[in-house]
């Protein structure tokens, strides 16, 4: 939920070395950042990502009208079958939030090339959005089962540095929510409309990493979780010690 001063509450993991890069990464429907503590405390079991801060903000509850108007942690999802016209003000002031958590990190100290976002289903919209329209040029973006919102306009919002933020993109292949046509598509969008150049490998942290996984539905998967790990060590390397 938001704070009392209108900005995200966050989870926190704090690095278990020399902070030297964050990872935020937003939750899907329904969820908070909670529910994904066990996949940052699994990564954060490789050393070579204990220099980094992992921050799991926790979105507004709003009423869900593809889900019979129940209130729960959302932007509004008009439909599921993303047919119809999206909550196009509740996604911009969602990114708004989440970039005002990364605004503050940045203020911290933070370089934003030393800065990943991701996130799942929701999320994962909700990062390609700030990530690829803000004004800083992070160090990527993880998608894990969303999809592009606002498809028709998303390249009139996207900012210069776009095309040269790294993607990692997962999806299964069999996911019945946000099914594989949508999918392709936005990553169409993002190779034919943005310019952005294909990843020759799953890890390489260097354009779009397209990966797709066999038998997963809308969720995640061990092989999926390894290759995003090894991508974000890619784009967030530790540093050289200083002397």
């Amino acid at each position: 939920m938001a704070a009392d001063n209108g900005q995200l509450n966050a989870l926190t993991l704090p690095p278990k070395a020399t902070h030297s890069a964050t990872v935020f990464f937003v939750h899907g429907l329904g969820d908070t950042g909670y529910g994904w503590k066990p996949v940052a405390d699994l990564l954060r079991n490789d050393p070579g990502l204990d220099h980094v801060k992992w921050i799991l903000p926790h979105s507004p509850k709003r009423q869900v009208q593809a889900n019979m108007g129940i209130e729960m942690p959302s932007f509004d999802i008009y439909s599921f079958g993303f047919e119809t016209d999206e909550d196009e003000t509740g996604m911009l002031q969602s990114a708004r939030l989440i970039d005002e958590l990364i605004a503050e990190e940045v203020k911290s100290g933070m370089d934003p090339t030393r800065i990943v976002l991701g996130g799942f289903s929701q999320g994962a919209a909700m990062s390609l959005l700030t990530g690829l329209t803000g004004d800083r040029r992070l160090a990527g973006v993880v998608a894990l089962s969303g999809w592009l919102p606002l498809k028709h306009k998303f390249k009139t919002l996207t900012s210069k540095h776009a095309p040269s933020i790294p993607v990692f993109w997962g999806h299964g292949k069999i996911d019945p929510l946000v099914k594989m046509q949508h999918v392709e598509t936005s990553a169409e969008n993002l190779v034919k409309e943005l310019g952005m150049p294909k990843a020759s490998s799953p890890t390489e942290a260097k354009g779009l990493s397209w990966n797709l996984y066999d038998n997963v539905g809308h969720a995640t998967c061990t092989e999926e979780l390894d290759q995003m790990k090894e991508w974000i060590k890619n784009a967030i390397p530790a540093l050289p010690p200083t002397t």
